[in-house]
């Protein structure tokens, strides 16, 4: 089984070797792992990963090849959760039902005919096409679908098709102090870093010393240098919030890395899109908010500018002035896009989501285009190519 196993791994594209083959028989036959599949677990993935790249690969192949060994446990009878019961009134549909729901046609009627609703309407409704209520195919409301409509009282996003949502939104900070996960990330990000000692002498100098030490007759000659700093400005710009909470921990091992590596670091929050304003903190009070020009003017061009969101929103919030999600912007999206970008000479976006899915997303292939192509994914490998792109 276990030779069968290493096979499967070798397939997988994981370089196992021989050696690696027998540090593990090895382990097993001295009771490292013994009778646990939790304790075998953990012994392979130490014996036979040597890239934290290949770890989601050898958690694939454990599974395909130890299928079986342990099986979910719980009693049947376990009554059914009070959440689903409730949950039962959303609307759930094919995806042929789906595609027959036409759009309401275009942002200006889709808001117009909101205020018509509200204007007529008197009383709750639910499982309807016409009025704000639940559960049906409305434009408005919550727990249904539409391919096109304005989210109302609903806890979080299901179908990702709401053009502006009216809630209440809690968001929270990123965490800087994230380690697992980030140690990868922090390689792939050194391609970036430039060294230049400045400020104060404070360094000794060692070779110099030496040098003037032996030219002093044997005398003690100290020569020192400022410390090295990594001279490398990052402005962070990362998006959090909706379609985003599906890629919180990636997020935030990134930040969590990006900070450990680079001394001058700024980092500000916006929802979907950049628009007049952004956020030192998440919670979007006013005090915290800052505007976009400000910051324009207080981060020169020499600042590395890498925004971070899925990109994965209504295409009005990208070309329409009003389109935001949450409040009405004087300016369109791509006007602010194309404002940061010329003002930066570096500048990129990185997306969580997957990328075989990005020419199916309209607003992807918009932020793609404003930004001359240079989105990359969020994974080891398109941290590298966004590195390479920013270090020219």
């Amino acid at each position: 089984m276990f030779a069968s196993f290493v096979e499967q791994l070798r397939v997988a594209g994981l370089p196992v070797s021989i050696t690696e083959y027998l540090t593990l028989i090895g382990a097993m036959k001295h009771g490292v792992a013994d009778y646990s599949v939790d304790d075998f677990y953990f012994l392979a993935r130490a014996t036979l990963v040597k890239d934290e790249r290949h770890l989601d690969r050898f958690d694939r192949v454990f599974a395909s090849v130890f299928q079986g060994l342990e099986h979910a446990s719980g009693d049947p009878t376990t009554d059914i959760p009070e959440e689903w019961l409730r949950r039962i009134a959303e609307k759930n549909l094919s995806p042929e039902e789906m595609a027959a729901i036409e759009a309401i046609g275009g942002f200006e009627k889709l808001m117009e005919t909101l205020r018509k609703r509200l204007e007529e309407q008197k009383k709750r409704h639910q499982g309807g096409s016409k009025w704000i209520g639940t559960g049906g195919t409305s434009p408005f409301g919550a727990y249904g679908y539409n391919p096109e409509g304005i989210r109302i009282g609903q806890k979080e996003s299901r179908h990702r098709r709401a053009v502006k949502v009216w809630d209440k939104r809690e968001f929270r900070d990123l965490d800087g102090d994230t380690e697992l996960g980030t140690r990868t990330m922090k390689l792939a990000l050194r391609r970036l870093r430039r060294f230049a000692r400045q400020g104060a002498a404070t360094e000794l100098d060692l070779p110099r010393t030496i040098h003037a030490t032996a030219s002093n007759a044997g005398s003690l000659d100290l020569k020192l240098v400022p410390e090295r700093h990594n001279a490398v400005k990052i402005l962070l710009l990362l998006d959090i919030g909706g379609s985003m909470d599906d890629h919180v921990r990636a997020s935030q091992e990134l930040f969590s890395a990006v900070r450990s590596e680079f001394k001058h670091l700024e980092a500000f929050y916006f929802h979907n899109c950049v628009y007049e304003r952004v956020w030192r903190e998440n919670r979007r009070r006013d005090e915290t908010s800052v505007s976009t020009w400000d910051l324009m003017r207080t981060y020169g061009p020499d600042y590395k500018l890498i925004f971070v969101g899925d990109a994965t929103m209504s295409p009005y919030e990208v070309v329409q002035p009003g389109g935001s999600v949450e409040h009405w912007n004087e300016e369109a999206g791509r006007v602010w896009i194309e404002r940061l970008a010329g003002h930066f000479r570096s500048a990129a976006w990185l997306n969580p989501a997957r990328e075989d899915y990005w020419a199916y997303t309209h607003s992807i292939v918009l932020l793609r285009q404003l930004l001359a192509e240079r989105m990359f994914p969020l994974t080891l490998t398109g941290l590298d190519d966004m590195t390479r792109e920013l270090s020219r």
